[in-house]
C-alpha cells in the first residue's frame, strides 16, 4: 500500500476521531486474514480498531473495520 506521509497525516478514525497508521502485516492478518480482498490495513493510534485497504484504498467505514 503507498499512501504519502502527507495523504496518512489527514487521515483519522472514523470512529474515534484519533490518527491512523500503516498496520503492519500481522495485525492486518490477524484481523483480515481470512479476507482475500485485504492488501494491508490501517490500524487506529490506540490500536482499537484496524480498516482495510482494498485495491489500494482505504476503506474508512466503521461498519468494514475490525475491533481488536
Amino acid at each position: 500500500m503507498t499512501l504519502s506521509d502527507k495523504t496518512l497525516a489527514l487521515l483519522r478514525c472514523p470512529a474515534s476521531m484519533l490518527p491512523l497508521r500503516v498496520a503492519t502485516n500481522e495485525e492486518a492478518e490477524a484481523a483480515f486474514g481470512d479476507d482475500t480482498t485485504v492488501n494491508g490495513a490501517l490500524i487506529c493510534e490506540d490500536g482499537s480498531r484496524l480498516y482495510p485497504i482494498r485495491d489500494g484504498l482505504p476503506v474508512l467505514l466503521e461498519s468494514e473495520s475490525k475491533a481488536t
